[in-house]
């Protein structure tokens, strides 16, 4: 998954990450099976009509209209995403940091000819790799990509600490604590150590020790990482 930075208009950067191709792949296949199905649907009503051949065809002509126009209408009245794309978490956006409008979405559909039906989706594929932040040509020549909702999640936003292969840890006592609370504490313990809080850490200490009944002389600021240290290495264990 690629990074790429936007600026809005106000000059504010915006980190957002690319969809993946493989999502954006099964978003394709599931919203042509969407467009089968519905064709599929339509086909059978109008044979269960008993019309006449020549009414059959104008009628077909009239409801085969919303799955060809299936990408850029759905796209344009639900924010970017077609029922594939709901389904991956991915939309599209204008690489500028604005919601693209219905000609971007038209842009795209149209040389959806190119990308995708004339070479069986070899184009999209190849200038996706190619050109990177996720643009197809009709991306390129609309201005958008599809970016990921999926929301990344970070080592150093979870309980977790990197731990070395040898570690030792010293204080089996830490497992009397839940992740939920230990989550609190790191995230605590992360934030005083930014900000100099000392006395924050010392509460932490204090605390640590006297719910797990543990007597050290560690300095405050190492114990309360090494009980988080140790807290993930016993329960990785698990």
């Amino acid at each position: 998954m690629e990074q790429f930075q936007i600026e809005t208009a106000q000059n504010i950067s915006i980190d957002q990450n690319t969809a993946h191709l493989g999502d954006r792949m099964l978003a394709y296949i599931i919203d042509s099976f969407v467009i089968l199905a519905y064709t599929v649907l339509m086909i059978w009503l109008l044979l269960a009509l008993d019309v006449d051949f020549a009414d059959m065809w104008a009628l077909y002509l009239l409801l085969s209209l919303p799955a060809f126009l299936y990408y850029v209408l759905l796209e344009t009245f639900t924010d970017g995403k077609t029922i594939g794309k709901n389904l991956m978490h991915i939309r599209v956006v204008k690489l500028d940091g604005s919601k693209p409008n219905f000609a971007s979405y038209f842009v795209r559909w149209i040389l959806r000819i190119i990308d995708v039906a004339l070479s069986s989706g070899g184009v999209a594929v190849l200038t996706i790799l190619i050109r990177g932040k996720g643009q197809r040509v009709g991306d390129i020549a609309a201005g958008t990509t599809v970016i990921s909702e999926r929301k990344r999640v970070f080592l150093k936003d979870t309980i977790l600490r990197e731990l070395p292969q040898d570690y030792a840890p010293k204080f089996p006592q830490v497992t009397v604590f839940k992740d939920r609370e230990m989550q609190t504490i790191k995230e605590l313990y992360d934030v005083a150590r930014v900000n100099g809080d000392h006395q924050i850490i010392v509460s932490l200490s204090d605390k640590i020790k006297e719910v797990a009944e543990i007597v050290t002389d560690l300095k405050p600021i190492d114990f309360v990482d090494i009980a988080i240290k140790d807290y993930n290495y016993y329960t990785q264990q698990l």
